[in-house]
């Protein structure tokens, strides 16, 4: 018996074969034209070894806030738990930089990894951590797949052709990310053509029926979740399902690689992003939303909508999808103790869901950071701020409860106590640094940047003083803000602001908001 028969009769998995026998596969590659734009496919090995964690609290942006004191220590004890994860490329991986791993089984997940560069692009100005992504890209496919799961040695873990080889897309969401911190257009002008790429594949890979998306449970990120039909393997397989989370992200990612294709005078080699997010946008307004229920869904190939109301919908948010009336009721569901206003907010599943756990279970009710994050933003950009304010001090408070018991922060949350989720991983920064990083700085704190318009948002929420130093705000500058204490939610902070060239502030409070144009030096508002 011949090797390759001796694995395919053993059960061993294809992906394991070594690369001798990669001529056993014939040749399917359609080739991308953009991927011959992706210079990370050819870039050198460049092993950079961080320093230690005093010499990035040096550096790092530094927050106080008074009477809260063990809040600001757990932040920096998250960055140090990050710093301990950067690792080095493996010699002959075709890894191309040194990374921060997402602190799971030693390879790297393009889910992870979106989500952690989002709360690590405040620590630029200690360690590259937005390149991690690069060994993403250096592994792209002449077709334009990129693998989900990437071993240390630089093999992917699955098949482009398994369902659950990659997703999901959320890749663009972070580099945009972090050039509205930086304003970096080299950057954007390399990762262009890639995730262009990778759009272009998902919808020629993707996509079946009438256009819509399909995933899988691995595929979405929400392995366990009960969203396909019985006769389905709610892992594995894709349920012959519109999985509505995908379709969601396609427009959303497609709407980003426009944004960024007007700044880099590119859009018009991709204007049929546009329509298709159209025809997306118009599917799942029609089809996928229950006027009984008030809630988006996924539907099953004979049509009808599978019924498990799961965090996954609020991906809408971060879309035009709903009118404002669709969304005031979603909205209103994050308020209903019935299904997701749980003690530990936001659950992955509807507690009125017969699958859903009180500890969690994965996600059958765990409560996770990067969900919560994507809700929270998502509810920001619908306008609701006080309900994103409340979703995000929720979270915060409860994994801060937890850290507090524990000494560290995990995988994922019970939604019904403060205890980690049922065998959730310890240590796990690891995407939860989104809860004491990217959360207290954005949505406790307040404090957003658009470096890409010279524009600084702040939020103000909190009665006590509070604020940070060494806020990156462009690759120059490094504010330094305070907002002093008040008495009431409605008199308007003074906040103080140290900046190396003019900005515009938009500045929030209660029900108010008002814009600031500041000088270079400091101002006082």
């Amino acid at each position: 018996m011949n090797k390759l028969k001796y694995l395919l009769v053993s059960g061993i998995c294809l992906s394991s074969i070594t690369i001798a026998h990669a001529q056993s596969y014939k040749n399917t590659y359609v080739r991308e034209a953009l991927v011959a734009e992706n210079k990370y496919r050819n870039t050198q090995m460049v092993q950079e070894k961080p320093k230690s964690f005093a010499e990035a609290r040096k550096v790092l942006p530094a927050p106080f806030w008074d009477g809260h004191s063990e809040e600001v220590q757990m932040y920096w004890d998250a960055w140090k738990l990050a710093t301990k994860n950067i690792c080095l490329p493996q010699k002959g991986s075709g890894f191309i930089t040194s990374y921060i791993s997402p602190a799971y089984n030693g390879n790297i997940f393009m889910w992870d990894d979106a989500f952690i560069t989002m709360f690590c692009r405040y620590g630029e100005r200690f360690f590259p951590f937005q390149k991690t992504l690069d060994n993403f890209y250096a592994k792209q496919h002449p077709d334009g797949f990129i693998c989900r799961e990437i071993r240390a040695d630089g093999t992917d873990c699955f098949h482009r052709y398994d369902p659950v080889s990659t997703g999901p897309n959320i890749l663009p969401w972070s580099e945009w990310l972090y050039f509205e911190q930086y304003g970096d257009l080299q950057r954007l002008n390399d990762v262009f053509p890639v995730l262009c790429a990778y759009y272009k594949w998902l919808k020629l890979n993707r996509t079946w029926r009438n256009g819509m998306y399909w995933s899988s449970g691995w595929g979405t990120g929400m392995d366990n979740m009960p969203r396909v039909s019985r006769e389905y393997n709610n892992i594995f397989s894709n349920g012959h399902m519109i999985w509505l989370d995908a379709s969601l992200q396609q427009i959303f990612m497609a709407n980003i690689l426009l944004k960024m294709g007007f700044y880099l005078e590119r859009w018009q080699e991709i204007e049929e992003f546009e329509d298709e997010a159209a025809l997306l946008t118009a599917y799942i307004d029609k089809n996928m939303w229950s006027e009984k229920e008030k809630f988006l869904f996924d539907q099953y190939a004979d049509g009808s909508l599978n019924g498990t109301k799961g965090i996954y919908a609020y991906w809408a948010f971060q879309t035009e999808v709903l009118d404002s009336t669709r969304v005031s009721q979603m909205v209103s569901e994050l308020n209903n103790p019935l299904t997701f206003k749980r003690p530990h907010g936001v659950p992955s599943l509807s507690a009125s869901n017969k699958r859903y756990k009180k500890n969690g279970r994965y996600w059958q009710g765990g409560v996770w950071s990067p969900a919560d994050y994507m809700v929270i933003t998502g509810l920001l950009k619908q306008g609701y701020n006080a309900e994103a304010y409340q979703v995000a001090r929720n979270h915060f408070d409860n994994v801060f409860a937890v850290y507090k018991k524990t000494g560290t922060f995990w995988e994922y949350y019970s939604p019904e106590e403060q205890e980690p989720g049922f065998m959730a991983r310890k240590d796990f920064v690891g995407w939860t640094g989104l809860a004491p990083i990217s959360i207290l700085i954005e949505n406790i704190f307040g404090i957003r940047s658009h470096v890409i318009e010279k524009s600084l948002t702040i939020d103000v929420h909190l009665l006590q003083q509070y604020g940070i130093t060494k806020y990156p705000f462009g690759k120059e500058n490094l504010l330094d803000i305070k907002v002093s204490a008040r008495k009431s939610i409605d008199e308007k902070p003074q906040v103080t602001i140290k900046t190396n060239e003019p900005i515009t502030l938009t500045l929030l409070w209660g029900k108010q908001k008002k814009s600031f144009e500041l000088s270079k030096g400091q101002n006082k508002i």
